[in-house]
């Protein structure tokens, strides 16, 4: 049976997920707030539309290949497996969308997942400020729990010396890419290919969690659960799917998040390509989930959802 992704991972007894302080983290505020700076003031100054092109590309393929495939369902939920060699591929495909290393990306999701079921969680964790000081604690600041859980990472995780060198040099990754997109188009390019794209990708993803834990469509919630998720719609594509959050908090291993009609999930359509490739197999979907009793449908869906089609199988 498998159990809740991310819950073997936290070792919970005795933690609260609601006492702490917020702080300043000056390197993680430094880092996109240098990056968003230079986007505002210099991208305009060095736009050219062969850029701006680029920004796209290297967008859309380490948001999509990179932190939704790579990083988020396939390192974090374990929802398909792949070769070795490709998981690394696009794990660091997701490193370089800027937000933090492997073992930080899967020890940030599993601390904010764990305490988004608790009965009660801190502010932080259900995005619950107001807008601009959610995006303050988030971007800039870290929450310091008074009794934290302990975090200890599968073997396969903890031993790899490739997820250990991305982790030391998450940041520096960028510097390759930067030399690169100079020699090849001057400095448009790095402002455009980097700078533009980091800002982007950091911000996009906090603004998506703010609404996906606050307000929106809902098919269904998480009984006891502090923190339920909701689908922001208009996000759909340009979030790579990632943003059917409703779905996520249902069937956090599924490695589908577009469950319903009219729900664009890209992550979802390059594991299909993939699976079609051969580089892609045991694919988890909903049904294929354990039962969850705190799982409760409030929202009909067309299709029918995949809530209703497992207890009907199960009955």
């Amino acid at each position: 049976m498998r159990l809740v992704p991310g819950s073997e991972r936290i070792e919970g007894d005795g933690a609260d997920p609601v006492p702490g302080r917020i702080r300043w983290a000056p390197r993680k505020s430094l880092w996109i707030g240098g990056m968003t700076a230079t986007a505002l003031i210099a991208g305009p100054l060095f736009f050219a539309w062969d850029a701006f092109a680029l920004f796209l590309a290297t967008t859309a393929i380490t948001l999509c290949a990179g932190h939704s495939v790579g990083m988020h369902r396939r390192l974090i939920h374990g929802s398909f497996k792949c070769p070795l060699w490709l998981e690394y591929l696009l794990v660091y495909l997701g490193v370089l969308v800027g937000m933090a290393g492997p073992i930080g990306m899967v020890r940030l999701h599993d601390l904010r997942d764990w305490a988004q079921r608790q009965p009660d969680c801190h502010s932080y964790f259900g995005h619950r400020a107001g807008f601009w000081r959610d995006a303050w604690w988030q971007m800039h600041c870290e929450l310091t729990l008074d009794r934290p859980p302990g975090f200890r990472p599968e073997l396969r995780l903890a031993a790899d010396r490739v997820y250990a060198w991305m982790e030391r040099t998450w940041m520096l990754q960028q510097l390759p890419w930067a030399v690169l997109f100079f020699v090849l188009g001057g400095w448009s390019w790095v402002v455009w290919g980097v700078c533009a794209r980091v800002t982007v990708g950091v911000t996009g993803h906090w603004l998506v969690g703010h609404y996906a834990h606050r307000e929106g469509p809902q098919t269904y919630v998480v009984e006891g659960a502090a923190v339920q998720g909701h689908d922001v719609v208009i996000a759909g594509l340009i979030s790579m799917g990632e943003s059917w959050h409703n779905n996520h908090h249902a069937f956090p291993g599924s490695a589908k998040l577009g469950l319903h009609p009219g729900q664009a999930d890209l992550g979802w359509n390059l594991i299909k390509a993939l699976e079609r490739l051969g580089l892609a197999w045991d694919i988890v979907t909903p049904e294929q989930l354990p039962y969850r009793p705190a799982l409760r449908q409030v929202r009909a869906q067309a299709c029918g959802c995949p809530l209703r089609r497992r207890l009907t199988v199960r009955s």
